[in-house]
């Protein structure tokens, strides 16, 4: 048996690993492991206040191991969800991370925006951007690609 990887998923590994990097550095945080787990919590949370239709959108311009990622555990039926405040939106991310008093819920959702704008395409960026409420929208690092009024 070849113990050479398929030349996709060695693809879709660095790619990943280069996200929760940018993620580290953004967070100012050496865990990988906690890494994964804000980028994902922050596109659960993202994902759920998102139509079917852009959730979907969202997910075809992700990498394939962070779009597994994102689709893990996802229900469509009754989305987006109803909670329209960045406190219900942070509270999905404190309770990520309920163990680890120093990690900073905004500062989570903030970072976590900041390596999806470097990597999605600014259409899509603004597609999510107008379906997010004003108050979510303030978590998102501010681009004048991403302007919304």
């Amino acid at each position: 048996m070849s113990t050479k990887t398929h030349e996709p998923f060695e693809s879709t590994y660095h790619t990943t690993h280069a996200w929760l990097n940018e993620l580290m550095k953004e967070l100012v945080w050496d865990d990988p492991h906690l890494a994964y787990r804000a980028l994902r919590v922050v596109l659960h949370a993202l994902r759920d206040r998102l139509t079917v239709d852009e959730a979907a959108d969202l997910g075809a311009q992700l990498p394939m191991l962070i779009r597994g990622l994102y689709y893990e555990g996802w229900v469509p039926a009754g989305k987006p969800v109803r909670e329209r405040k960045k406190e219900e939106f942070l509270a999905h991310i404190a309770e990520a991370f309920k163990y680890d008093p120093d990690v900073y819920a905004e500062g989570v959702a903030w970072a976590v925006f900041k390596v999806l704008q470097r990597h999605v395409s600014a259409g899509e960026m603004k597609d999510v951007m107008h379906i997010l409420p004003a108050d979510i929208q303030s978590l998102w690092p501010r681009s004048e690609a991403l302007h919304v009024r």
